[in-house]
């Protein structure tokens, strides 16, 4: 048993619906961070002061995953019988597997035929396993190119539930929900801090001999939702695939060995550093799903400095940016955001969290 499991509720805060964000701030990079340092001293910056608030020698990792179009619509085929069904792909198992949530999942069964499509194509699937959750395992009948060029096609942005209960995704969205640096398809989600980023952010960052470094983590469905265990201890955390080649490893490696700060764009490029760390306070080349579980009481070994979006309560990501600054910390923190009227979650404001005196 985990010593330091923590009852959930303790992640638990009252978020006013008007707080959630619905479309991001324009440009990008005008978009609040409040900076948190470990004595709980807060400052009200935008994004555009990030170059300000680094050193030179300082490095920054980003996660360089692109959204797919994993929300499918069509329906179950079951001898004479159709009924409507949604899909939204989860992760991919193999070539030609996914695991998705479908709905309605009561009625579905081992065998039956899932035919979506859009735009006259379409494609087929058939159900291999299936979960009292409602996520079930699908083989497609395409290889793994043409499927995922017809994925493409035919799906839409999987928005978060918080944006999609409130409106449609649009065109706007397929700029809006993936980052500048996005060039690696395989997210049902998008590693939300990245999406800070302009061209112009990133040339002052570059100019203030702040280097940027990508790997990447296929964001999966679960990221952001709340945990429903009483305790963290009960928690299965989701696996999600993480990448990070020998030269970024060695490269990151040297820059901690000169006393540049690493700072994580997001919880999904932080898990990433996390997992191909070792005991030494060194990271070695990655490639596997990880599913590692960050409470209070984690011994981080790598990352200094973290900026990421404002985060669902009694998520496995308010657990995450507590056990990195604090918990009471983090509850100061997301009471004065909340007062100070910032916006949360995907197309939402940021803060800079460090675990020293900024």
């Amino acid at each position: 048993m985990n010593k330091n499991f923590m009852l959930v509720d303790r992640f638990n805060f009252d978020l006013p619906e008007d707080r959630i964000a619905l479309r991001p701030v324009r440009p990008r990079d005008a978009a609040q961070m409040l900076v948190v340092s470990q004595d709980r001293q807060l400052l009200d910056k935008h994004i555009s002061d990030l170059p300000l608030m680094l050193r030179p020698g300082d490095a920054l990792v980003i996660n360089n995953t692109k959204v797919i179009h994993a929300r499918l619509k069509g329906q179950r085929i079951r001898n004479d019988n159709k009924a409507a069904i949604e899909a939204t792909l989860i992760k991919k198992l193999d070539n030609e597997i996914w695991e998705a949530l479908v709905k309605p999942a009561k009625k579905l069964r081992i065998g039956d035929v899932l035919e979506f499509y859009s735009n006259n194509i379409s494609i087929k699937a058939r159900v291999e396993n299936k979960q009292d959750s409602g996520q079930v395992t699908l083989l497609f009948d395409h290889t793994s190119v043409d499927l995922e060029q017809i994925i493409q096609m035919i799906g839409v942005l999987p928005l978060p539930p918080y944006i999609s209960g409130k409106r449609e995704p649009d065109e706007a969205d397929e700029v809006d929900y993936q980052t500048y640096f996005a060039s690696e398809p395989g997210a049902v989600a998008a590693p939300t801090a990245g999406l800070h980023f302009t061209k112009q952010l990133i040339n002052k960052l570059v100019q203030s001999n702040i280097k940027i470094f990508s790997v990447t983590l296929h964001v999966g469905a679960g990221t952001f939702l709340p945990v429903k265990v009483e305790n963290t201890n009960d928690h299965v955390m989701h696996k999600e695939y993480a990448y990070i080649n020998k030269e970024t490893a060695e490269q990151l490696n040297e820059i901690k060995r000169k006393q540049g700060r690493i700072v994580a764009v997001g919880t999904t490029a932080l898990r990433v550093l996390e997992s191909a760390s070792n005991e030494s306070g060194y990271i070695e080349p990655y490639s596997d799903f990880t599913d590692i579980f960050i409470t209070p009481g984690y011994k981080f070994k790598f990352t200094d400095l973290l900026l990421t979006n404002f985060h669902l309560p009694k998520s496995t990501l308010f657990m995450l940016v507590s056990a990195f600054a604090g918990l009471e910390t983090m509850h100061h923190a997301y009471k004065y955001a909340i007062d100070h009227k910032y916006r949360f979650y995907s197309y939402g404001d940021a803060c800079l969290l460090s675990r020293e005196i900024i």
